[in-house]
């Protein structure tokens, strides 16, 4: 039988198969011995053993892959940031849309709050930059039926700084059709929060990703010569600089630093470029 990995708890992986049937497996020797270790979102395959348990006897190719938290075959990544109160980090929300961009993820930006404030700015910040924007009202319901879209037959991670509501959207777009607290206390920070990654369906097709957080975010992967390729917004006048290998910083006739001229890109998002290039720039080669 097909199934996705929805849990996995002390060796046991918990498999739900496409006729909502729920699988607790262990995972075939044979895997340890190729060094592959499940992740929550793979697709795979199972053989039944009875009594609802059964054995993975196949993982199929993973579209994408996180390393923290360790998850697999995410689609989308929903971004939350808040109009205000903590006013928006724009260089965290630069970091995380670069690495979903590496891990092959489609981020978009979800500005929660709008009940606060109106933050046209932000909005104008990344639409320029090529994303789709959301502006969202947990209090007001505002924005979800405009989430739910994004959702919909997708595997979708939330992510976002402690405060900016998440647990609220999860709990809006799910219908409540969790136990309740059951979001808010996984992405919580509170004393009793549970630890483990898990997907939860949704009523109307897909899984949402209901986890403590995103632990990592530094940028780990790349060199500091391919940071450019994950500015959605640099990567076509990256190719008419004046020079071949342009970094984007100091060199002339860079063709990236017209885009902000001509208002195509904004300065925070160069800044940000800059930033995390220095510090790529500082990873020695053994360290990578």
């Amino acid at each position: 039988m097909k199934g996705i990995i929805v849990k996995g708890i002390g060796g046991f992986y918990y498999v739900r198969t496409a006729e909502g049937a729920e699988y607790e497996c262990r995972a075939r020797g044979i895997f340890r011995k190729e060094h592959i270790t499940p992740m929550i979102g793979d697709r795979v395959e199972i053989e039944e053993s009875g009594g609802g348990r059964g054995s993975v006897v196949k993982i199929y190719e993973r579209r994408s892959s996180l390393v923290r938290p360790p998850v697999a075959n995410v689609d989308t990544m929903i971004l939350v940031a808040v109009a205000a109160e903590p006013d928006p980090n724009i260089f965290l929300i630069d970091k995380m849309l670069v690495n979903a961009e590496i891990a092959g993820i489609q981020p978009v930006i979800c500005i929660n709050k709008s009940d606060i404030a109106c933050r046209e700015d932000i909005e104008k910040l990344y639409k320029t930059a090529g994303y789709s924007v959301i502006v969202a009202s947990a209090e007001e319901g505002e924005g979800i039926d405009e989430l739910r879209a994004f959702l919909k037959d997708k595997v979708t991670a939330f992510a976002g700084l402690s405060g900016v509501g998440k647990s609220s959207l999860l709990g809006l777009i799910t219908n409540e059709s969790l136990e309740t607290g059951t979001v808010s206390e996984k992405i919580g920070r509170g004393r009793h929060t549970t630890r483990h990654v898990e997907l939860f369906e949704l009523p109307e097709g897909g899984y949402v990703l209901d986890t403590p957080g995103f632990s990592s975010l530094e940028i780990e992967g790349i060199s500091a010569g391919e940071l450019w390729q994950y500015f959605p917004e640099m990567t076509e006048a990256a190719h008419e600089c004046r020079f071949r290998g342009c970094s984007h910083i100091n060199e002339p006739g860079c063709a990236v630093k017209k885009l902000i001229e001509n208002g195509k890109m904004a300065g925070s998002r160069y800044e940000s470029y800059k930033e995390i290039y220095n510090k790529l720039k500082q990873i020695k080669e053994w360290e990578k």
